[in-house]
């Protein structure tokens, strides 16, 4: 028979096999924390220990605060969480009610403020001036002359490929020459001759050695340069640092330009007659936009090739297109723009005007 023993379990001798006091002591420690098995004399305080406190969430409406009630709720907000905000108390009386009201007039003040504010802005531009009933600014034809004097003028600026690091050289070139159209043949050679010569280059660099061209090549005179001989273009070679192939390139479209006058009567009338002697405007609001060829300079580079003109492909004649006014590729934000249309409209009303003088002078003495 098994030895019987007591085990003392909550004041209570319990009885127990003898076999089971190592099990259910190791099962007792594993079950059950120390204090649900107090020695006698503990206080009863001690018994029950306080249960986790649950942090409780925040929230959604007041924040970090359970029991305050946020002073302003939006109607979106309110509606996203579920239905109107219950407010008890002075929150929910004349406190919430007047917060609400004073929400509502200062957005209704900004919002007529802001309104104010954009009629003046767009004034300058010649619209009328509606004035707001609600609006407590009230605009004024004073108010809007003050603000148009003390607004910045509208600045014309130059193409942006004229910076504040450009040459003098090259700033002066393009307010004084860029675009202006040019009838001379003398200036339309020369141009072509530059326009070669800057490829691979600069025009910066090609300005600064023009007055040395302009010596080596006699003025630019066709009738003289298609005699150059072989030593004459071998010193304009050395002495101007231009390149050998282009020296020999300007003494053969030389020759190439007193065929066309044969022709054409002028270098000047075989080239204006591809734009229909009017100049070609563009709409271009950054240099970038400006392409490096179209399909007029394509047209010319074609019929001068095949006429035996030599370094004029489409995007050496789009330059010199531009350079000599057959487009006018002023920036519409550049004041240049509208000077070259005007020259080009007062070059027009005199060729027309000396060709109605020549018509005339030919009837009568015919």
């Amino acid at each position: 028979m098994e030895e019987q023993t007591f085990a003392q379990i909550n004041g209570r001798p319990v009885l127990q096999p003898t076999c089971n006091r190592l099990e259910l002591r190791n099962s007792l420690k594993k079950i059950s924390p120390p204090q649900l098995f107090p020695s006698p004399g503990t206080p009863r305080a001690k018994l029950s220990p306080s249960p986790p406190i649950t942090p409780k969430p925040k929230s959604p409406i007041t924040g970090s605060d359970p029991n305050s009630i946020e002073k302003v709720l939006s109607p979106s907000y309110a509606a996203k969480l579920g239905g109107p905000v219950k407010r008890s108390g002075k929150e929910a009386g004349n406190g919430g009610v007047e917060a609400s009201r004073s929400l509502a007039e200062a957005r209704r003040e900004e919002v007529a403020n802001m309104q104010v504010l954009r009629k003046i802005r767009i004034a300058h531009y010649g619209r009328r001036a509606h004035q707001s009933a609600n609006s407590e600014i009230k605009v004024t034809p004073e108010l809007l002359e003050s603000l148009a004097s003390a607004a910045p003028a509208r600045q014309e600026k130059r193409c942006n490929f004229i910076t504040l690091n450009s040459d003098p050289i090259y700033v002066a070139y393009h307010d004084e020459e860029w675009g202006v159209p040019v009838h001379d043949d003398k200036l339309l050679f020369e141009l072509l001759v530059l326009t070669a010569a800057q490829v691979g280059s600069d025009w910066t660099s090609v300005l600064k050695r023009r007055e040395h061209l302009r010596r080596a090549f006699e003025g630019f005179d066709a009738d003289v340069v298609a005699k150059f001989s072989d030593r004459k273009i071998a010193s304009i070679n050395s002495d101007n640092g231009m390149e050998l192939n282009y020296v020999r390139g300007a003494v053969e479209n030389a020759k190439q330009i007193l065929k066309i006058k044969e022709g054409y009567g002028s270098f000047d009338n075989y080239l204006w007659r591809f734009v229909n002697s009017k100049p070609i405007s563009t709409q271009y609001k950054t240099s970038q936009k400006i392409p490096v060829k179209t399909s007029k300079s394509e047209a010319i580079s074609k019929d001068l090739v095949k006429r035996g003109f030599r370094f004029v492909g489409p995007a050496v004649i789009h330059s010199f297109m531009q350079a000599a006014g057959l487009i006018n590729a002023h920036l519409i934000s550049c004041p240049r723009r509208l000077q070259c249309t005007q020259l080009a409209q007062n070059a027009q009303n005199n060729i027309t005007k000396h060709e109605w003088l020549t018509s005339g002078t030919s009837e009568s003495i015919g």
